[in-house]
């Protein structure tokens, strides 16, 4: 989608730096140095809203879940269906049996 945008020196720095991370304790550490409350929090709910919209949840209870506004919940479904296909891949990654749900209402 726009990695062309934000590839760069600084950018490879930063991944490489959170591709040396060797555990959970190091990670709340670094991104707690890195960003504040609200950076941190705004990643793990647009997290959340992909994972609850893989589970074919709808904007109500998504909105509802995670206190997360349509207009983010819009942004990650945009991302989630034409971009990268990154959150599928890693939410496959880290719930491999939770397969979505095809064509569900809940």
């Amino acid at each position: 989608m726009q990695i062309e945008k934000i590839k760069g020196h600084q950018t490879d720095q930063l991944f490489q730096a959170i591709l040396q991370l060797k555990d959970m304790d190091e990670c709340y550490r670094f991104f707690d140095d890195l960003c504040t409350i609200s950076e941190i929090q705004s990643l793990a709910q647009r997290f959340e809203v992909s994972h609850l919209l893989r589970m074919k949840k709808t904007y109500e209870t998504i909105k509802k879940e995670t206190g997360a506004s349509t207009a983010t919940i819009s942004r990650v479904r945009r991302a989630f269906d034409y971009g990268n296909g990154t959150y599928d891949e890693m939410l496959g990654r880290l719930y491999p049996e939770e397969l979505p749900i095809p064509n569900s209402k809940e």
